[in-house]
């Protein structure tokens, strides 16, 4: 019952985490929008390495959460 309140607790840690990288992260402009000329800005050197560092964050926040969801429930 111990591990399972660990898990819970490093769950919800990181599902916050998770919420406030997306939240920083610019819109891509992708879907519709960029079938209606909306898709169209480029980014700068410095942007580009922030833009990379927070994608990387997301995926790694999400692969995480899913393996402490996965390992809570054994």
């Amino acid at each position: 019952m111990m591990s399972f309140t660990i898990f819970l607790g490093l769950i919800v840690v990181v599902a916050f985490l998770l919420i406030v990288v997306i939240m920083v992260q610019n819109p891509k402009g992708g879907g519709l929008s960029s079938s209606f000329g909306g898709g169209g800005t480029q980014q700068l050197g410095g942007v580009k390495k922030t833009t990379d560092f927070l994608d990387k964050s997301t995926w790694y926040l999400a692969t995480f959460l899913l393996v402490l969801i996965l390992a809570s429930n054994i």
